[in-house]
């Protein structure tokens, strides 16, 4: 079923209960959103001149516009494509240009910076979330539900391959539906009075999260800050009962540190469902020993998301109590209606126990790739996605991830890619090549580290590097450290030896 009726039948159901909130600001209740949602998605198709399986983007901080701005995407039959508000413009502007959106929302400074990479481009409008035009759009006439195909495009995420290149993952409603049951079987159910607040950005996984929680009448709520603010989400968790939220390893780190500073965690806290990024044994020890048994765990991609596999707080909570080490370090049970296969590097299945690439076959499975079909053709074979994982499937069924074999960096639970780092060092005169890896980092998870080769009789200042990635990328990937090298370890071919590079970084104080 299309979401935009599952989301009608859910203010139909649950028309009084609340259903959005800004901080502790009273909520509007399902039948008020849905009024707002049919309104701005009458102003998509009427004024902005919009028709279905259009794109718009949406460049936006966590807000509660947010949500019901992708609400009244799916209710026009149009596309979301969600990017991360960290982006730099020109990576803003590629992703316009690739999806070919007419719209993007967005907010404040966000605006002035993507309206000039906006106006390059034909037929491409920017409005402000903000503004006076947008608040009144949301009290306009009402576009009546239509009936639309489960197989339209719902959810256009861009990610990035070992090339550096963005690619825009392609997601339907009906993928996000399966999701959703995937969620309620292996992970919690959701019911009217339960909530989840909205900390991780919901341009990434987070943003999925309010899909099984609105479709079963619970309380989305975004913060005032929209983000994370210790102090802030634990007054939250005290405002509001049995709430959940999506949560990095580092999110889960800077909770328990903050939960042990101030006499223990606030009591509304229900479910912590962890993801995107190593979660550490001992890590989810200190998070169990913390909030008790309230800490879930699930493994996806983009390219299926949060349904891959999954550990719910119950079985994490009994790991624990029975030292099983073996399933606190696994990423958990294969999902309900999820197939998965390792495969050997010749493409035949591994045997129990044996390492083998992450391959997984299921109604979350993407469609494919926006216009990219070689890109498709190569990572769904016959079904079967190829998720560049490399793991084991042990005896008791248990998913062991060990390596990823795309090189991606996962810092904060947000990923980036080494290539668009290398590219950005190397516009710089002085340098002759660059390879950047992850290395540990207590806090992050990983951070980034380059390492640089300067051209013969070169000086630079790394002050001077980090300004050129400021001018092209994001903040978040700049390099946390460089390391000067004559020359990068390379095999016979003269690829670069990464791996040799991340062992030695272990040795560097």
């Amino acid at each position: 079923m299309h979401l935009s009726s599952l989301f009608h039948r859910s203010a139909l159901m649950h028309a009084d209960r609340p259903a959005l909130a800004a901080g502790t600001r009273t909520p509007l209740t399902y039948a008020q959103l849905q009024a707002r949602v049919q309104a701005l998605a009458g102003w998509l198709r009427g004024p902005m001149g919009l028709q279905p399986g259009q794109r718009v983007m949406l460049a936006l901080r966590n807000h509660p516009s947010y949500i019901e701005s992708v609400l009244a995407i799916w209710h026009a039959g149009l596309c979301a494509v969600p990017v991360n508000a960290k982006l730099h413009p020109n990576e803003l502007e590629y992703i316009l240009r690739d999806c070919e959106a007419r719209l993007c929302l967005s907010q404040g400074e966000l605006f002035e910076a993507l309206s000039p990479a906006a106006r390059s481009l034909d037929a491409v409008r920017v409005e402000d979330v903000e503004s006076a035009a947008y608040a009144k759009a949301a009290s306009g006439p009402a576009l009546a539900l239509e009936r639309r195909s489960s197989q339209e495009l719902a959810w256009l995420f861009y990610t990035s391959g070992t090339t550096g290149k963005p690619k825009g993952v392609m997601l339907s409603h009906a993928n996000l539906l399966g999701m959703c049951l995937n969620f309620y079987a292996d992970v919690q159910a959701v019911a009217p009075g339960d909530a989840m607040v909205h900390v991780a950005p919901l341009s990434h996984g987070g943003g999925l999260y309010s899909i099984p929680y609105w479709l079963h009448g619970a309380l989305q709520i975004v913060p005032d800050s929209g983000g994370l603010d210790e102090d802030e989400l634990s007054a939250l968790l005290t405002h509001y009962e049995r709430v959940s939220l999506f949560a990095s390893p580092t999110i889960v780190q800077r909770m328990v540190r903050h939960a042990r500073q101030n006499g223990g965690p606030p009591p509304g806290l229900r479910t912590l469902i962890v993801g995107g990024a190593p979660f550490y044994v001992e890590d989810i020890k200190e998070a169990v020993a913390c909030f008790g048994p309230r800490v879930a765990q699930i493994y996806g991609q983009g390219e299926s998301p949060m349904s891959i596999s999954a550990l719910s707080a119950a079985q994490i909570a009994d790991a624990v109590a029975t030292n099983d080490d073996a399933l606190l370090g696994s990423v958990g049970y294969v999902q309900a209606s999820m197939e998965v296969e390792l495969r050997s590097g010749d493409g035949s299945p591994a045997a129990l126990g044996e390492l083998g690439e992450v391959t997984v076959k299921g109604p979350t499975v993407m469609l494919g790739y926006w216009n990219n079909a070689r890109a498709t053709a190569h990572t769904i074979v016959d079904g079967w996605l190829h998720t560049g994982d490399i793991g084991i499937l042990d005896a008791r069924g248990l998913l062991h991830l060990k390596d990823r074999s795309k090189d991606v960096i996962i810092s904060g639970g947000t990923n980036i890619y080494p290539r668009e780092v290398e590219e950005a060092l190397t516009r710089h005169e002085a340098v002759q090549e660059v390879s950047v890896v992850g290395v540990a980092d207590p806090e992050w998870g990983e951070s980034v580290l380059a390492f640089v080769v300067l051209k013969p009789g070169a000086q630079v200042q790394t002050q001077d590097l980090d300004r050129l990635c400021l001018a092209s990328i994001a903040r978040f990937k700049r390099p946390k450290r460089y390391v000067f090298l004559d020359e990068l370890p390379k095999n016979s071919t003269g690829k670069v030896l990464k791996r040799e590079l991340q062992q030695r970084a272990l040795s560097i104080p």
